[in-house]
């Protein structure tokens, strides 16, 4: 198959993948009991009549499949519905709240990704050092700990015991807890594979010729295990989301997480589905991009 045919075939399960997740999260927000007015007449003085008339005018009266077949046939469009809540629209809330996301994202990826190939590339040049060990502590940290957990545990030494940070609106900890995540998921697998390709017949030949051992990690080494940066993608975002919208709680960051912990607290419909299709269709681009990456750097995946 050619690789034109195989990204436009990716691309179509990618899609039916989103449109699936798009109909579980409409069905399963609805599960649960109580609704926007529901929250709505818990804060206010609202009678039955009021409520009623309330639910009636949001369309909540109607049966699911009767909301659904509106919503979907508006967020084709790009159109996800207004806030129930806010009485402004989903996506205009959403382009509020991205821009900190983005930002929180970028700085965590680029320190996370920095300190895991750094780490697995010293390690394959110093293996008879503390660093391998170090290696496979990150990689534990990023298994056993979860970012949430770290947070917490942040706030209440930095913040509370030590005062050196406040609590709402910094930036270094949220970005030093998802980079150590990030960092642990990448060193493990990117040092396995340095090591297992410091054993090819060009390694040895590069080494027999005098090249110096960085030479070597950095101009054969590093490049060829960069795939394994790549397949991990998709991984990584999907747990870098779900990180991002913990550290967004936690520190009072105004990100899409904060948006979506508002929209859920209050049965904020439109907002929740157009957050979650947000962050669905970015992991969904991201797996693409990754698999097509893979393939042009790996000519072996396209048979």
């Amino acid at each position: 198959m050619t690789l034109a045919f195989q990204a436009g075939l990716g691309l179509l399960r990618q899609v039916l993948l989103l449109a699936g997740i798009a109909i579980a999260v409409f069905l399963l927000i609805r599960v649960v009991p109580g609704d926007v007015v529901d929250s709505m007449a818990l804060e206010g003085s609202l009678d039955d009549e009021a409520i009623a008339a309330l639910r009636a005018e949001l369309g909540l009266d109607a049966g699911a499949l009767t909301q659904f077949r509106i919503w979907a046939s508006h967020a084709l469009t790009g159109d996800f519905g207004n806030s129930l809540r806010f009485d402004r629209p989903a996506a205009e809330l959403i382009l509020d709240s991205l821009p900190t996301t983005l930002l929180l994202a970028a700085l965590a990826l680029s320190a996370g990704l920095a300190l895991g190939i750094g780490l697995a590339t010293a390690a394959v040049l110093w293996p008879r050092s503390p660093l391998p060990a170090l290696v496979e502590a990150l990689n534990l940290w990023s298994i056993a700990l979860p970012t949430f957990c770290v947070g917490l545990a942040a706030i209440l030494v930095f913040s509370v015991w030590l005062g050196w940070l406040p609590v709402i609106g910094q930036w270094l900890s949220p970005v030093l807890i998802l980079a150590l995540d990030i960092g642990g998921q990448v060193v493990k697998p990117l040092h396995e594979d340095l090591k297992e390709a410091a054993t090819a017949s060009h390694i040895r030949t590069a080494r027999a010729k005098g090249l110096s051992p960085v030479r070597i990690v950095l101009r054969h080494l590093l490049p060829n295990a960069l795939t394994t940066v790549v397949a991990l993608g998709g991984l990584i975002l999907a747990g870098m989301i779900g990180g991002a919208l913990t550290m967004e709680v936690l520190f009072g960051l105004p990100g899409l997480g904060t948006l979506a912990f508002q929209a859920i607290s209050g049965r904020d419909y439109p907002v929740i589905q157009a957050v979650v299709l947000v962050f669905a269709a970015g992991v969904v681009v991201v797996n693409w991009l990754a698999d097509l990456a893979q393939r042009a750097l790996d000519p072996r995946l396209r048979r």
